[in-house]
């Protein structure tokens, strides 16, 4: 059974609205549910081998509190700092309830606007020119953000991000490059403190497109894999300056969980490195590899042991 409800029900609003519907089947059912609804297969909860389905046993079966700061792009940035790498921190320039907190007028020329709870470049608003910022659009787009109850249960049951409260705002300096070319991001995927893979993505058009290359971290060698719901990433991309830096960060920020995704930015030899998040479940799980075989050899990597927070 293979269903891809993304192509039937466009916007990702009515598709979130429409699995709230179902917050009271139990996780365990509706995880497995969406995982062969999207993959076509029935996930092995008893004695998981893919990456795809230990993501899925995780939802299920571990805890740890910290978990849920560290989704929180505000309260991550605690975290971050408890580790000693305060100095990755992308400058802070507000934190917000409401849109109707935020003074448009103090704010720098350029600067990002989050969602605390969001995932992705849908929770995401970049203001790269104030002339030509949407204001009136962005205030509707972050008022949806922060509703009351927006988050109260995950679409994917990905635990981390249930809670009672809505989401706050959260207003970034904006980064770029050192040397002016596109910006792209590393996302390191670890096991308690040991890197093994990372997604590079490259050419982001914000809420649209972007291109995914996988590589091995260890020596940054590509791998002849590739998710089949991404852009392939097919030029070739020179190893970044302060790669031995971002792979260190990884382990370092890593260090507690059995499987998390290090998000990190290369600014170049001048600017250093720039933390994104810690994301916990790639995808939420609910995609496939081309070859399926890889799927088999991230899983290999994340370490089930048993560990609770």
């Amino acid at each position: 059974m293979l269903f891809n409800y993304k192509r039937i029900i466009k916007s990702r609003r009515a598709r979130q609205h429409l699995l709230r519907l179902f917050d009271w089947v139990p996780d365990r059912i509706m995880v497995s549910l969406q995982y062969r609804m999207k993959t076509g297969r029935r996930p092995d909860l008893k004695n998981p081998q893919r990456f795809t389905e230990k993501l899925q046993w995780l939802k299920l079966n571990y805890r740890n509190s910290l978990m849920q700061q560290c989704a929180n792009k505000v309260d991550v940035r605690s975290y971050v700092a408890s580790c000693g790498l305060e100095y990755i921190l992308v400058p802070l320039l507000g934190v917000y309830d409401s849109p109707q907190e935020i003074d448009f007028d103090a704010l720098p020329e350029r600067f990002v606007l989050k969602d605390s709870l969001g995932g992705g470049g849908n929770d995401v608003i970049i203001c790269s020119d104030k002339r030509s910022f949407r204001k009136t659009e962005a205030c509707e787009q972050m008022s949806r953000w922060v509703t009351s109850g927006t988050h109260r249960r995950h679409p994917g049951r990905e635990w981390v991000y249930d809670t009672s409260g809505s989401s706050r705002i959260l207003c970034e300096s904006y980064i770029e490059a050192d040397d002016g070319s596109s910006l792209m991001e590393y996302k390191f995927f670890c096991s308690y403190g040991e890197p093994s893979f990372l997604y590079v993505l490259a050419d982001r058009v914000l809420g649209k497109s972007v291109s995914l290359g996988i590589y091995e971290a260890e020596g940054f060698r590509k791998v002849d894999a590739y998710r089949v719901d991404e852009n392939r990433l097919e030029r070739r991309i020179p190893i970044p300056p302060n790669y031995q830096l971002m792979l260190e960060i990884a382990k370092v920020l890593s260090a507690p969980f059995p499987s998390v995704r290090v998000d990190l930015y290369d600014l170049g030899e001048q600017g250093g490195v720039r933390f994104g998040e810690l994301t916990f479940f790639d995808g939420s799980g609910y995609f496939s590899y081309d070859p399926d075989s890889f799927d088999f050899d991230i899983g290999s990597t994340v370490k089930l042991d048993g560990r609770d927070g």
